[in-house]
Formats: structure tokens, sequence, C-alpha cells
């Protein structure tokens, strides 16, 4: 039987603006080792680097939240066209790291696994940097069901591959499972966004987090496929009707693990491909590349957007 974990009640803080930890161990240990960012309590000023964090970007690929970085540095008029942003967990292959202003851009690989340690050094290190009213946004790229490619999704709801919007991991051999919600008020905020800029389709749906990129997503053209094409078709067209608008594969334990600790955040997803007509990606790289820019362009537009409302 799977136990459904609560918001705890006594958190590390009385401050509600700031990072909750729902874990005593931290507060007594004489150092915390941010293993997989080379970072540490001991042997940086996590708040001196990073007290003034208010947005966390989080993308897959090392080198699209570089050039996130780049791209909102000079919309927030922070840095010019070619400034060259260095790599904070320079010193580890793992993930890369960059800031500007109030602004943090961060790779988290692929699935979950790659996304939950990630999650667990950076939400320590806005703990330990005491930020207050960050928001977390993941900025990717995914499969979309019933949308044209180049569609952008805001995510809802992060379902499992049955279409139950939660999050299920194994702690000391139990089935702990976490609610999956993500910030109504911050979707509506990126809708509102989306329709002054005009430059392209954006939704509100739930997204579905699967562990596999392959039979885990309904695709034929893995190395193993026990199932037809009527069998695809089916189990996508459920999807959608269940609200289901888009695949990717780290929405859920992002969702979760962010609400946990409090934390406002939100998945902005571009498709690049619509899953009822086709699993393999086709559009040319430069298109792609596009694509691609468009999850940047819409929360480069709502980060310059509240920093000038809060001028």
């Amino acid at each position: 039987m799977a136990t459904q974990e609560k918001k705890p009640e006594n958190l590390q803080t009385s401050d509600e603006h700031l990072i909750h930890l729902s874990n005593p161990n931290i507060s007594e240990m004489k150092e915390d080792i941010l293993y997989h960012f080379n970072l540490g309590t001991k042997t940086h000023d996590l708040q001196t680097m990073f007290g003034d964090v208010k947005f966390v970007c989080v993308g897959g690929s090392p080198v699209r939240m570089k050039a996130f970085i780049s791209y909102i540095g000079e919309e927030l008029g922070l840095a010019p066209p070619g400034t060259d942003h260095p790599n904070i967990c320079e010193g580890t292959d793992r993930y890369a790291m960059y800031k500007i202003g109030p602004v943090l851009s961060v790779s988290h690989g692929m699935g979950v696994p790659s996304m939950g340690i990630m999650l667990h050094e950076l939400i320590k290190l806005l703990y330990h940097a005491k930020c207050s009213d960050v928001i977390i946004i993941r900025i990717g790229t995914c499969g979309g069901i019933g949308l044209e490619p180049g569609s952008v999704v805001l995510t809802r709801n992060a379902t499992d591959s049955c279409f139950k919007p939660q999050f299920e991991q194994i702690v000391l051999g139990k089935r702990i499972v976490r609610t999956t919600e993500l910030s109504d008020d911050l979707n509506q905020e990126l809708m509102e966004c989306a329709k002054e800029m005009n430059e392209f389709n954006t939704v509100i749906g739930n997204t579905m987090c699967t562990l596999d990129f392959y039979e885990g997503q309904a695709r034929l053209d893995g190395a193993f496929c026990s199932y037809t094409d009527k069998d695809k078709q089916e189990y996508l067209q459920a999807a959608y009707n269940a609200g289901i608008r888009n695949i990717e594969m780290e929405s859920s334990i992002f969702a979760a693990m962010c609400g946990a600790s409090g934390i406002k955040a939100a998945v902005v997803c571009v498709t690049l491909l619509n899953r009822l007509i086709e699993d393999q990606i086709s559009s040319s790289h430069e298109v792609l590349v596009e694509y691609q820019r468009r999850p940047q362009k819409l929360v480069g537009y709502f980060i310059k957007k509240r920093l000038e409302r809060k001028a």
C-alpha cells in the first residue's frame, strides 16, 4: 500500500517566503557538500553567490541552458551580446549552472533520476543561500498529443503513464506518493504573457511523464515493441481524453519536489511533433532550433515583465 506524503507541518524556517526543507538532519550538519554541483557550505559563500536569486530556469541540455542565460542577460540589459558566462559548476561534468542578476540557469540531464538528484541539491542550495520568493521553471521539449509541432504547453498536472496526477517513489522499501499539481496562478500569468506576445500557439494541459523515451511513450520505432499501431493509437487517444497534451520525462518529480518544498513552479515545453501522427522527429535542424527558443522567449518575457513590475 502506498503512503500519501503530506506537506510537513514543522518546517525548518518560520518565514513562509523562504525555502522549506523537510529534513531535520540538514541543520545538524557541520558541512553540506552539494557534490554534483561541486559546491558546498564550507567551500563557498552560498548566500553571497546566490542570495539574490528569484528565478531558476532548468532544462535538460547544458548547451541550451547556457544559451538561455545569454538570452535573458541580453533581454534584461545585464550583459551585451557575445558575453561569455562561466559555468559555476565547473569541475564536474554532471550539471552546468549559470547566473546573471536574479536569474539562475541549471541543466538537469534527461529523465526522472537525473532531475531528482539535481533538485535535491538545488533546493538545498537555495535554502543555504536564504533565497526568498523563488520561482522555478522547467523549459524544455516534448512530444505533443493532438497539437501542431511548435506549440508550447504549460503543465497543469504532471501524470504518470496511467494518467494519475502523482509521483511515486520507493523509500526504505515503501511506496511514497506525492502530488504533482503545478501553480495555476503562475500558469495563468504565463498564458497572459503568451497572449501578449502572440507569436506561437500556447495551451494549458496535463503532461504525462514517462520513465522511457520509446516503449514508455508508445513508440513503434524502439529496439523493442510488443504492441501494434492500433494499441498505440488507442493509448494516446485515451491520454488525450484525460486532458494530456504532451509527453516528456521529468515533470512528475519536478512538480512533486517543488510542491513539497513550497516553491512556486511551472513546466513550459515546446512540442517537436504530434505523436498521434508520427514517432520520429522529422523537422529540419533550423526548425527545431527555432521551436526550442519558444519556451525561452516566453519565460524571458515573463521574467522581464515581473522585474519591471517590481521596479
